[in-house]
């Protein structure tokens, strides 16, 4: 039976290849996981790529999310684009019906949707974006995937205006400040390089729903699940760690 309190998924961004390039090892990610964030198509992927993503979640059980970001190809998603509600509405149910078609196609549907980059980022600053975002997932009726923080109610409040359910994810190596933001990327620190230092992150989120912060703080954090990244092989055998120390308390 699994040590954590709060009963914590892993998800993980995936399906990010597109034509001949290849990004990320999916298939040696996805036995370890729970969530498979999915790329739509404006940050990377391609149709095919979504068909094998959409067809390797299913074989091993996973999850399937929606991962919808602002049209930028160049940028991986990272950019932030100037866009109105309207406008970024409409690109997120343009993305995420592609990926629920490709899905029906293999009579599957998807779970959940989480924005990618730079939209993600955006919807957590901004209300007004979070609005737009809410409004395009709440025709597709499943839940959003949006960053813990100490406003929790303030989104959940939002969200349930429009009867959308929320997710809440942490980040297994990023460093938090007092506010529960993460730290920006600029900043030092910003990602845990150790591996005793993530895993003691994820040990913390799931037996006390806190994280320590930039200035040794100890905050209370109330996730749902625990995102992370296999872009390589010690990416995975950290994953392989975290799995491991959740449902097994590291043994």
């Amino acid at each position: 039976m699994p040590l954590n309190k709060q009963q914590l998924t892993l998800n993980c961004d995936m399906g990010e290849s597109f034509g001949a390039w290849k990004m990320g090892a999916d298939d040696k990610v996805i036995p370890y996981i729970d969530m498979a964030n999915i790329a739509c198509g404006f940050h990377a992927s391609d149709p095919h790529v979504m068909h094998d993503t959409i067809a390797l979640a299913n074989q091993n059980d996973v999850e399937i999310g929606a991962h919808p970001s602002y049209p930028d190809l160049q940028g991986f998603g990272r950019r932030s684009i100037k866009m109105n509600n309207d406008d970024i509405t409409n690109m997120i149910i343009y993305q995420v019906g592609a990926l629920q078609a490709l899905c029906r196609a293999q009579y599957t549907d998807i779970g959940y949707v989480k924005p990618h980059g730079a939209l993600y980022n955006d919807m957590m600053m901004n209300d007004s974006v979070f609005r737009a975002v809410v409004k395009a997932v709440a025709l597709f009726k499943v839940p959003l995937m949006i960053l813990a923080s100490q406003e929790n109610d303030k989104y959940l409040e939002i969200a349930d205006d429009f009867d959308v359910p929320l997710l809440f994810e942490a980040f297994a190596d990023r460093l938090y400040q007092d506010d529960g933001l993460l730290t920006p990327r600029g900043q030092p620190n910003a990602v845990l390089s150790s591996e005793h230092a993530i895993l003691e992150q994820v040990k913390m989120l799931a037996e006390s729903g806190r994280v320590k912060t930039a200035s040794g703080k100890y905050i209370l954090l109330e996730a749902d699940t625990i995102c992370v990244h296999g872009d390589n092989d010690d990416a995975i055998a950290l994953i392989q760690s975290i799995r491991r120390n959740l449902y097994t308390g590291g043994s």
